[in-house]
């Protein structure tokens, strides 16, 4: 029976009163599994992002989730300019990570070993999103919280990505923020739609 990486039951949250975002919402995701978030701007989508992560509060209801890391959206701001990006995800990790363990997943990944004494400057957009997710990744997550992690990339890359998250789902449960329908589509388990009237 696959274990629940986030369970949200009755979450309520506005930034006004006249305006809730979220009334007795629920939703519950699978290690294993791809939930996508899809909906237009203002909707809601990075909102949930930051109550799952911790830093907004909701009003009522209860969030539970596993240990979790992010993708982020735009790779180039997710890393530091001046530091080389192993030593970034060192920081992040907390610890040095195991080598043999990074060496398989950068295999995983396609990523050729000494990019990881680059800095993001020197990398391509799609370098540094497959490293944003080997980072990620090292951090030991049961949940990975994805926000438009392709929307920066040409169609080749996103598609790229993407293989790769699905490829990874032995590992994680996978939240993933986007405005591409086709994407959700495409590798979803579950599609949830916060439409804004």
């Amino acid at each position: 029976m696959p274990k629940s990486a986030l369970k949200i039951q009755n979450l309520s949250f506005s930034y006004t009163p006249q305006s809730p975002l979220f009334e007795g919402f629920d939703l519950e995701l699978k290690q294993g599994e791809i939930v996508a978030l899809v909906g237009p701007s203002g909707s809601g989508k990075s909102t949930l992002l930051e109550l799952i992560g911790g830093t907004l509060k909701p009003q009522s209801g209860t969030i539970e989730k596993v240990r979790f890391s992010q993708v982020f959206q735009d790779p180039y701001t997710s890393f530091h300019p001046s530091y080389a990006i192993w030593t970034q995800i060192v920081d992040a990790c907390g610890r040095t990570p195991d080598r043999s363990e990074v060496a398989a997943l950068l295999e995983r990944l396609h990523l050729s070993a000494d990019l990881m004494e680059r800095k993001a400057h020197e990398l391509s957009g799609g370098q540094l999103q497959r490293l944003s997710i080997l980072r990620a990744l090292l951090m030991k997550p049961g949940l990975l919280l994805c926000d438009e992690p392709t929307s920066a990339l040409d169609n080749i890359t996103q598609l790229e990505v993407m293989r790769l998250v699905v490829g990874l789902l032995d590992r994680v449960g996978v939240l993933l923020i986007t405005h591409d329908r086709d994407l959700a589509a495409w590798c979803a388990d579950t599609i949830v739609d916060l439409k804004r009237d």
